[in-house]
C-alpha cells in the first residue's frame, strides 16, 4: 500500500493543477446538484419493533388524517395573585387565547381546559393543549407567530401564560457559534504546532474543500434517499474534525521528509506513502464505527452513520490527493521560517518533549499503567447507576417558556401531567367494544401510581379507542418505567377477561423504550465494531498483543468519560459551572453516540502513533528505541490533533440545550482521557513491559492475514536500491546496506 500511495503523492504533486481543478470541478457540480435538488424530507423519526412505535402506527391506521406524532403545544394558564382562572375576566381571556390558538394555520384541534377538565382543583391553572397536522420540524412561521400572539394577547389580558411542547422544541436551534469557536482554536493550535500560516491554514482549507463536498452531496441525495436535515449534522462535524486532522498527518510528515533533505516532490510521496497509509487505515476504523450504528436499529441514526462514514472517506480521499496538490503549489510555504533558511536537519532525530515523556513511561511502566488504570475505573465507577432517558423541558433554563410552563403543570397538576401515557385499544372483532374499552380503561385506572384516565375517544368505526393516563410522578422518574412496565404486563390478562388488547404509546412511553433498545443494543454494537477494527488492526500492525491493548484501552476512556457524564448531569457534581439546569437521566442515544464517534477517533490515535513504533521496530530500532522514535516524530501531532477535537467539542458546552451540552461533554472528555491518558501514558506503558512480545503474531495467523506495507519498508529498500546504484554508478564503492531488520514473528 505505501509504495501504491507514494505514487499516487507524487502524481497529485506533478499534476497539481488538475487535481486542485478537479477537486473545484466536483465541489461546483455537487453544489449546483444542491442547490436544484427537492428539499430534504421531514424527518421520519421512527423505532421499529417497539411498542410505543406499534401504538404510533395503529394510530396512524385507524384514525387517518389525525397524525399520531404531530407537533404539539402545551399552552399553561396562571391566574395573577392568587385568583382563580374560573373568575370571569380570566375565563374569558383563556376562551380568546383557545380561540386565537384554534385559529392558527396547521392547526388540527385545541382542547379547551373548561371542557377537558384541564384545570386544577384550587382553580388557580389551566391547560390547553393544541395539536398540528404537521411534524414538528415541518411547522411553518405562520403556525409559530399565531402561537407567540395568541400568548401575548393572554398575557396582556392579566394572566401568567407560558407553553411547552414539540411545537416550541422544534423553534430554533444552535447556532454556528460552537463551530466558530473550534474552528478558531483549531487554527491556534496549528499555527502554534507548525510556525507557519501556511501549514496551519492548509489543513484547514482542505478539510473545508472536504466537508463542502460531503454536505452538498447529502443535499443533493437528501430527497431520494430519505434524509433530512438532521442526517447532515453528524457528517459536519466529523467531517470536519477528521478532515482537519488527517491533513495534519500528511503536512507534518512532509515537513520531516523535507528536513531530512529530501526535494519537495519526494518529501510529498514518502508523506502520502507512509502518513497517507495510517490515514486510510485510521479512515476505516471510524467508517467501521459509523455505520456499525445500523446495528442498533434506528433509521435515523443508520442514516446519520452512514452518511458521515461517507464524509470521512471524503476527508480521506481529500488527504490523498489534495494535499499532496497543494504541497505541490506552495511546497516551501508549509514550512516553518527556520527550516527555510537552513540545510537538511537531522529529520527529528534530536530529543523532544514527545520523546522525553516516552523514556519517563519506560523507566516507571508500572507506576504510570496503575495510576492511569486506577484513576479511569475511579472515573467509571459511576456508570453502573447510569440511567437512560430523553431529558425534556424540565432540564431546560428557568428562563425559558417551556421550564416555566412545566414547572407550573407540575405544582398545579403533579409531576406526571407533564408526561402522560397513552394508551391505544384495539377491539376489532370484539362483539362490545365499547364494554372492552371501558373495562381496559378502569383496570388500568386502578393500578398504584395511576392518578387519572381521560375519557376514551372512539375512531368512525368504533373498533379503535385512545385515551390518556396521567402517572403520579414525573416522566423521567425510575417510578413511571416501572409503572409502564406493570401497565404492559397486565396486558395479557385483560386481553384474555375483555378480548380486546391494547398498545401503551406518548412521548413518555417511546422514550422508555428508545432507552431499553439502546441498552439491547450496545453490547452487540461495541462486538461488531471492536471486532472489526480489531481485526483491521491485525493487519496493520501485524501483531496480536498491539490491537488487543487498543481495544482495551478504548472500552477505559469511554467508560470513564461516560462516568464523567453520570456524575455531572445525573448526580449534579460541578452542574453549576457547567450551567446545567436541572440533573437527570442520560439521554438514550449518548453511549452509542460516545462509543461510535469516539472509538473512530481512539483508533485515529493509536494508528498515527503507534505505526510510527513500527515503523522504527521493522527498520530496525530495537522496542523500547522504537517507541521513543513514534513519540518523538508523533506525539507532538496527536496531541495538537486531540487539542483541537476538544477545542471543537468543548465549544457545544456552552450550548443553552442540555442535550447539546451534555454531548459536548462527553465527546471532550473522552477524547482527553483517550488522547492523553489512554494513548499518551498507558500505550508506552504496556509496550515498556511486553517489549519484543508486544510484535508477536502466531506464524499461521501470519500467513491468513494480507500484507500492506504500512511502514513504508518497501519505499526504504527502493530509496536503498537506489543510494546503491548511484554509488555503483560513479565508481565507488557503495557504503554497507543497514543491518536487516531483526527477526519478529510475523513478519
Amino acid at each position: 500500500m505505501a509504495e501504491f500511495l507514494y505514487r499516487v503523492g507524487r502524481a497529485a504533486f506533478r499534476r497539481r493543477w488538475s487535481v486542485v481543478l478537479a477537486w473545484a470541478a466536483v465541489l461546483a457540480a455537487v453544489g449546483l446538484g444542491a442547490l436544484s435538488a427537492p428539499g430534504p424530507a421531514d424527518e421520519e423519526f421512527s423505532m421499529p419493533g417497539v411498542e410505543a412505535q406499534k401504538a404510533f402506527d395503529l394510530l396512524d391506521e385507524r384514525f387517518p388524517g389525525a397524525s399520531a406524532d404531530g407537533a404539539t403545544a402545551r399552552v399553561v394558564f396562571v391566574a395573577p395573585d392568587g385568583g382563580k382562572v374560573t373568575a370571569a375576566g380570566s375565563r374569558k381571556a383563556v376562551d380568546t387565547a383557545v380561540a386565537a390558538l384554534g385559529d392558527g394555520s396547521q392547526v388540527a384541534s385545541v382542547v379547551d381546559p373548561f371542557r377537558a377538565g384541564a384545570v386544577s382543583r384550587d382553580g388557580t391553572t389551566a391547560y390547553a393543549t393544541v395539536t398540528y397536522e404537521v411534524k414538528p420540524d415541518a411547522l411553518g412561521d405562520g403556525a409559530r407567530t399565531q402561537l407567540a400572539k395568541a400568548l401575548d394577547d393572554a398575557r396582556e389580558a392579566g394572566l401568567r401564560v407560558d407553553a411547552g411542547g414539540t411545537a416550541l422544541a422544534a423553534e430554533g436551534g444552535p447556532g454556528g457559534a460552537a463551530e466558530a469557536i473550534g474552528v478558531a482554536i483549531a487554527a491556534v493550535v496549528l499555527l502554534v504546532t507548525f510556525g507557519s500560516l501556511a501549514a496551519a491554514g492548509l489543513p484547514l482549507l482542505t478539510a473545508a474543500v472536504g466537508v463542502g463536498v460531503s454536505m452538498a452531496t447529502i443535499l443533493t441525495l437528501a430527497s431520494a434517499l430519505g434524509l433530512s436535515t438532521t442526517t447532515g449534522t453528524l457528517a459536519m462535524m466529523l467531517g470536519l474534525a477528521v478532515g482537519i486532522d488527517y491533513a495534519l498527518f500528511v503536512v507534518s510528515r512532509y515537513r520531516e521528509e523535507r528536513a531530512a533533505g529530501r526535494t519537495p516532490q519526494e518529501a510529498t510521496g514518502l508523506a502520502v506513502g507512509t502518513a497517507g497509509s495510517a490515514v486510510v487505515f485510521a479512515g476505516l476504523t471510524v467508517v467501521i464505527a459509523l455505520a456499525g450504528l445500523s446495528v442498533v436499529g434506528i433509521p435515523m441514526l443508520t442514516k446519520m452513520g452512514l452518511a458521515a462514514a461517507g464524509a470521512v472517506v471524503v476527508a480521506v480521499l481529500v488527504a490523498l490527493t489534495l494535499v499532496p496538490a497543494f504541497l505541490g503549489l506552495w511546497p516551501n510555504a508549509v514550512l516553518s521560517g527556520k527550516s527555510r533558511g537552513s540545510g537538511p536537519a537531522d529529520g527529528g532525530a534530536r530529543d523532544n518533549a514527545g520523546a522525553r515523556w516516552a523514556r519517563f513511561v519506560l523507566r516507571r511502566p508500572v507506576p504510570v499503567l496503575l495510576l492511569g488504570v486506577l484513576g479511569l475505573g475511579a472515573l467509571a465507577v459511576p456508570v453502573a447507576d447510569l440511567q437512560l432517558g430523553m431529558p425534556g423541558d424540565e432540564a431546560k433554563s428557568t428562563a425559558t417558556t417551556e421550564r416555566r410552563a412545566y414547572d407550573a403543570l407540575a405544582d398545579a397538576f403533579g409531576p406526571g401531567s407533564n408526561g402522560p401515557l397513552t394508551v391505544v385499544v384495539d377491539a376489532r372483532g370484539d362483539s362490545d367494544p365499547r364494554g372492552a374499552v371501558a373495562a381496559t380503561a378502569k383496570r388500568i385506572g386502578a393500578t398504584e401510581g395511576v392518578v387519572t384516565v381521560t375519557p376514551a375517544r372512539f375512531n368512525e368505526a368504533g373498533d379503535t379507542a385512545v385515551f390518556s393516563v396521567v402517572p403520579a410522578t414525573a416522566p423521567t422518574d425510575e417510578r413511571t418505567k416501572d409503572l409502564v412496565t406493570v401497565i404492559r404486563d397486565e396486558r395479557p390478562r385483560l386481553e384474555a377477561a375483555t378480548g380486546a388488547t391494547f398498545e401503551v404509546t406518548g412521548t413518555t412511553a417511546l422514550n422508555i423504550d428508545i432507552a431499553g433498545k439502546v441498552q439491547a443494543a450496545l453490547v452487540p454494537y461495541l462486538v461488531v465494531v471492536v471486532g472489526l477494527a480489531v481485526v483491521l488492526l491485525l493487519v496493520v500492525f501485524r501483531s496480536l498483543l498491539v490491537p488487543l491493548k487498543a481495544a482495551l484501552g478504548f472500552l477505559l476512556s469511554v467508560l470513564a468519560s461516560l462516568g464523567a457524564v453520570v456524575v455531572v448531569f445525573q448526580q449534579g457534581y460541578g452542574a453549576e459551572l457547567l450551567g446545567v439546569e436541572q440533573t437527570g437521566p442520560i439521554m438514550s442515544l449518548m453511549p452509542i453516540f460516545l462509543v461510535g464517534i469516539v472509538f473512530g477517533l481512539a483508533m485515529d490515535y493509536e494508528v498515527f502513533l503507534v505505526s510510527r513504533m513500527r515503523e522504527a521496530y521493522v527498520h530496525g530500532e530495537p522496542s523500547e528505541r522504537a517507541v521513543v522514535s513514534g513519540f518523538r516524530h508523533s506525539a507532538r501531532v496527536v496531541g495538537a490533533a486531540a487539542l483541537i477535537m476538544i477545542a471543537v467539542f468543548a465549544g457545544f458546552v456552552g450550548e443553552s440545550d442540555s442535550m447539546i451540552k451534555m454531548i459536548g461533554f462527553g465527546l471532550a472528555a473522552a477524547v482527553l482521557l483517550d488522547a492523553f491518558v489512554v494513548r499518551m501514558a498507558l500505550v508506552p506503558a504496556v509496550l515498556a513491559l511486553l517489549g519484543e512480545r508486544a510484535w508477536w503474531l502466531p506464524r499461521r495467523l501470519d500467513r491468513m492475514l494480507p500484507r500492506v506495507d504500512v511502514e513504508g519498508e518497501a519505499l526504504t529498500r527502493r530509496a536503498q536500491a537506489a543510494e546503491d546504484d548511484g554509488a555503483a554508478g560513479s565508481g565507488t564503492a557503495a557504503e554497507p546496506a543497514e543491518p536487516a531488520a531483526p527477526a519478529v514473528a510475523g513478519r
